[in-house]
């Protein structure tokens, strides 16, 4: 849990803070109140291509992560090595290139060209 919550942070920070504070503000109502602010959070994580690419490439360590916090409800301490795993490699996935920032080479001018002789018939 702490490892999601800690990549949700990262790249859904802004959702997390508002829902934060809405839950702090309500503290009566925030089930009801602040519902649609937990709904943003979800939107986000499902729908921010890091965090897709995140759960593809680092499913393995994941799985394993909340497989040893089901077998260590008592000590989830005991999985911070797993935790680990996780979050190192989600360090290493890269955010997926934009079209608006691919490099476009301009076409070689003419000149630049080279001529070759035609081969005789």
């Amino acid at each position: 849990m702490q490892a999601a919550l800690e990549v949700t942070a990262r790249y859904c920070g802004r959702e997390l803070e508002q829902y934060g504070q809405c839950v702090a503000a309500k503290p009566e109502s925030w089930q009801r109140d602040c519902y649609h602010l937990k709904m943003s959070i979800a939107q986000c994580t499902s729908s921010h291509p890091i965090i897709r690419q995140i759960r593809q490439a680092c499913a393995e360590p994941f799985e394993a992560f909340e497989e040893c916090l089901r077998q260590n409800e008592a000590a989830v301490g005991n999985c911070a090595e797993h935790m680990r795993r996780f979050l190192q490699c989600a360090e290493q996935v890269q955010p997926p290139r934009s079209p608006s920032t691919v490099e476009v080479k301009p076409p070689r001018s003419p000149s630049t060209v080279e001529a070759k002789p035609l081969p005789a018939s």
